[in-house]
């Protein structure tokens, strides 16, 4: 079974990592996914959960991260309306760790649905792909405080999912002001402590993160192609 998984996974990767190269062949811009977006400097406090934790201890205790947040949209179409929105945060105290989220629906199916930005508003963005923990499959969700169509969002509520059950709230994240840093994400050379890539997860998205990488001639860990 796990072999058929990693099989499946690994075909899924040579999929995404063609389209992505398809993107790169028929747009000038330097970034083939998520093209266009904008960098804030932010900060984010956890309010940890030990009522019901995870083993993970950035998930579970208190505590503060200064932050790198960029705002996208994945394919760059001419309406950000009807885009799916990316949510890309780097833990610059955790040895630069990025998490990327995408607007997708917030129940226990719809959680894996990608949606246009219209739903971040309203089911808010997820990892959509689970991260590996001591628990179990753990899927991570940011959810806007405020702002509401073209307006920018500059406070989210972060929660955890494990596996299909409910979210539980952990963190606030706050965008604090504009910077012009040029940075892009991969989640699959680095992630939060204790949050760990399963296998499947690495050959289904780290292909496509590659080829971006030399689509921009870039090899360096932190000119990953995310959002």
């Amino acid at each position: 079974m796990r072999d058929a998984v990693l099989a499946v996974a690994r075909l899924g990767g040579g999929v995404l990592s063609g389209a992505t190269a398809g993107l790169a062949a028929l747009r000038s811009r330097a970034k083939p996914l998520h093209p266009r977006g904008e960098v804030w400097q932010g900060r984010l406090v956890r309010s940890g959960n030990p009522a019901s934790a995870t083993g993970v201890v950035w998930l579970d205790e208190p505590g503060e991260d200064a932050v790198l947040v960029r705002l996208s949209a994945a394919i760059g179409l001419p309406s950000l309306t009807w885009d799916i929105a990316g949510l890309a945060i780097r833990l610059s105290d955790e040895g630069d760790a990025d998490v990327l989220l995408a607007t997708t629906g917030a129940g226990p199916l719809t959680r894996f649905v990608l949606l246009p930005t219209l739903a971040a508003h309203q089911s808010g963005l997820t990892t959509l792909l689970p991260y590996r923990t001591p628990v179990g499959p753990l899927f991570l969700r940011a959810v806007p405080e405020g702002g509401s169509g073209s307006e920018t969002s500059t406070r989210y509520t972060l929660a955890y999912a494990r596996g299909l059950r409910g979210w539980v709230d952990f963190a606030h994240l706050e965008l604090v002001q504009r910077s012009e840093a040029h940075v892009s994400f991969d989640p699959v050379l680095s992630s939060p402590p204790g949050l760990g890539i399963y296998p499947w997860v690495a050959l289904l998205r780290a292909p496509a993160y590659a080829r971006a990488r030399r689509s921009r001639g870039d090899s360096a860990r932190h000119e990953g192609a995310g959002p």
